[in-house]
């Protein structure tokens, strides 16, 4: 029986818009009332998925900055810091580059520079870091680093960001997140890793997991457990490696995966 669901976020759960799909409220009710636990799964900020998901704080186990950080009823499940001389480093590797936009991800909040921030950027930070501070220099920064962000503006991060940072590759994984944006993590760190930290810690099987992803930072957690769903409108790989298939995100895919799964019997 599944004990635990985990769900990226944008371009899975989200509609197009950004938004939580109409039906949301119900299907979590019904987890709850199974005793399964539901898991946003996400490269975005812990504060920006307790802000999506208002009056589910004290209920949902939150993965975010992409497994860097799990927290379960308010406190630290897992973490994994970097080492912050080389993010640092990693973070000023693409500062001659224009359009470029970089932010620092710690535990406490988001950081940006303040020569690095325009309107511009301001908008598109908001989405995944509701919570973040303008700060004159890295330098000032009082928090440990988990992830450094990397957001292109022209829409061709893999172009342009990539090869800037691929000489962090080794201590650092380089993960292609969107066509905007890229992030900078642990080499030994990833969706799928966090997700087994999981089931270590709360004793589930991955037989006992269901997860539903889009993009290629949602492929080491198709592996990590059995029922795993691609999006109509996933990476062609994605839905190579999952089990099964769902509906688009813009069809609420996965209210509708999860509805089958509670219908089949498997849930609880």
């Amino acid at each position: 029986m599944i004990k635990l669901i985990m769900s990226d976020m944008d371009g899975t759960l989200l509609d197009e818009n950004g938004r939580l799909p109409k039906g949301f409220a119900d299907i979590a009710r019904q987890l709850k009332e199974k005793g399964v636990i539901f898991a946003p799964c996400s490269g975005r900020q812990y504060y920006s998925l307790l802000d999506t998901f208002k009056g589910y704080e004290d209920e949902f186990l939150f993965l975010a900055e992409n497994g860097t950080m799990v927290r379960y009823h308010g406190k630290e499940l897992f973490s994994s810091t970097m080492q912050r001389p080389l993010g640092l480093k990693a973070l000023q590797a693409t500062a001659a580059l224009p359009g470029i936009y970089e932010v620092f991800c710690g535990k406490k909040d988001a950081y940006v520079c303040k020569n690095r921030m325009t309107d511009e950027f301001a908008a598109e930070l908001n989405k995944y870091y509701t919570h973040s501070a303008v700060v004159d220099s890295w330098e000032d920064v009082d928090d440990e680093m988990i992830k450094a962000s990397f957001f292109d503006a022209t829409g061709k991060a893999g172009e342009r960001i990539m090869p800037a940072l691929q000489k962090f590759a080794g201590p650092f994984q380089i993960a292609l997140s969107s066509d905007y944006w890229v992030d900078v993590m642990n080499f030994d760190i990833n969706k799928g890793i966090a997700i087994q930290q999981v089931q270590k810690k709360l004793h589930i099987a991955p037989m006992e997991c269901a997860a539903f992803g889009d993009f290629m930072n949602d492929a080491e957690m198709m592996s990590s457990v059995y029922y795993s769903f691609a999006m109509a409108n996933a990476h062609p790989k994605i839905k190579e490696l999952a089990r099964y298939q769902t509906a688009s995100n813009r069809e609420y895919g996965v209210l509708q995966g999860i509805q089958k799964l509670i219908d089949d019997g498997l849930c609880g």
